[in-house]
């Protein structure tokens, strides 16, 4: 019989143990319950219901022209739309050319590419005349084709002298350049190259405009 309690307070002592465990356990806490007591709503879904029920698609292509044309506005608005990106495109390319480092492409910015455009411009290069000599050889080549190696000949020394100006220009533009801005990193072939370029093209045609004449010292 004592055997019998010994067994059942032992008994008894386990499974209070087991119901008092699980009493004294802390319980987890959900994802619910953290910060504001409910799930943060995903971005898109945010600006989902920021902009408001979404459309439904077009079922057909009669519905989706509609669609569009309900939506760019009347032929009028249109014009206007478009006379003012006209405008603004205009007004940018004419601050462009005139100079204004805002407007300008990422090349021509900065008062270091500024004051080689204006080397170039201050003088005649024999390298400019490339472009205008080339055509006129080449429309002779076309009318006699006798020609063609006295035109292969003109070209072959035309080139041969663009490359010695460019040469001589490179050496001079970059020597110039780290005598007027010594803190420059701006420089070497890269710049070179940037006034062989302009150097070559007609003037009426560069960009931005030449703001010195020829013969102007700089």
């Amino acid at each position: 019989m004592k055997l019998l309690r010994r067994g059942d307070s032992d008994n008894s002592d386990k499974r209070d143990a087991e119901t008092v465990a699980p009493s004294t356990a802390p319980e987890p806490e959900s994802a619910e319950q953290v910060g504001k007591g409910r799930p943060t709503p995903k971005r898109r879904d945010a600006e989902a219901r920021r902009r408001g029920p979404v459309a439904p698609a077009p079922l057909t292509a009669k519905e989706a022209r509609a669609r569009r044309k309900a939506t760019r506005g009347s032929k009028e608005e249109r014009k206007i739309a478009a006379a003012e990106r006209r405008a603004t495109a205009s007004e940018r390319r004419a601050r462009m050319l005139a100079g204004e480092d805002k407007y300008l492409l990422p090349r021509d910015k900065g008062p270091v590419r500024a004051y080689v455009r204006d080397i170039v411009d201050a003088r005649r290069n024999l390298v400019g005349l490339f472009m205008p000599l080339a055509l006129v050889l080449i429309m002779a080549m076309f009318v006699s084709p006798a020609l063609q190696a006295i035109v292969t000949l003109a070209m072959l020394v035309m080139m041969l002298f663009m490359a010695a100006e460019g040469v001589w220009l490179g050496r001079k533009i970059n020597s110039r350049v780290r005598e007027r801005f010594p803190d420059t990193i701006d420089g070497g072939f890269k710049l070179g190259w940037y006034a062989f370029v302009r150097a070559s093209q007609i003037r009426k045609l560069r960009a931005p405009k030449p703001r010195v004449r020829p013969g102007d010292a700089i």
